[in-house]
C-alpha cells in the first residue's frame, strides 16, 4: 500500500510543479501519510504554498480543479488496488505560511516535504525550536494526541508561539 502512495505523491508532485510553476513555493504531505501510517481510506491532506493565490477558498480549489483532473487516473487504479483515496489540499500564500497555523504544530511532527524553496521547512524548523524552548509537547492517547503547548502554564500567564 504504501508503494501506491508513494506513486501517487510522485504524480501529485509533478502536477503541481506543472501547474503552478513558478508560483509553487512548497508542498508537503502531512497526517497518516506523511507519517507512513496510511490505511487504505486515508486522504492525502497536502499543503500548498504558492505565490499569487486568488482570494478565497472556493477560488483557490477552482484553481486547484486542474490537478485534481491530472490526478483522475492515478487515483481511479489506486481504487482498483483497493487505496480509497483523495486528495485534501490545503492552500497557504507564503504570508500566511509566515503568519502561522495551528496545522504547523503537527507537521513539525509528521511533514513530508515534497517540494520546497527552503520556505516551509524554515517555518518548521523554527517552530520546532520555539516549542522545545517552551517544552511544549505532543501527548499521545491512543490513536489521538494534543499539544500541551506549556506544560508549566499558570493561570494569568502568556505566552507566544
Amino acid at each position: 500500500m504504501s508503494a501506491t502512495f508513494d506513486g501517487l505523491l510522485l504524480t501529485l508532485s509533478a502536477a503541481c510543479q506543472r501547474h503552478y510553476g513558478s508560483r509553487l513555493v512548497a508542498l508537503a504531505v502531512y497526517g497518516s501519510v506523511g507519517r507512513g501510517t496510511p490505511r487504505s481510506t486515508s486522504d492525502i491532506d497536502v499543503v500548498l504554498v504558492v505565490e499569487s493565490l486568488p482570494d478565497g477558498r472556493i477560488a483557490r480549489v477552482e484553481e486547484f480543479a486542474e490537478i485534481e483532473r491530472m490526478m483522475a487516473a492515478p487515483l481511479a487504479e489506486a481504487r482498483a488496488q483497493g487505496v480509497q483515496t483523495e486528495v485534501s489540499p490545503v492552500f497557504k500564500t507564503p504570508a500566511e505560511l509566515a503568519a502561522g497555523s495551528p496545522l504547523l504544530l503537527d507537521m513539525t511532527q509528521d511533514a513530508r516535504i515534497l517540494v520546497d524553496r527552503g520556505e516551509l521547512e524554515q517555518a518548521l524548523t523554527s517552530l520546532r525550536t520555539r516549542l522545545a524552548a517552551q517544552g511544549a509537547r505532543r501527548v499521545v492517547r491512543g490513536n489521538a494526541w494534543f499539544w500541551d503547548l506549556k506544560p508549566d502554564y499558570r493561570p494569568g500567564d502568556t505566552f507566544t508561539l
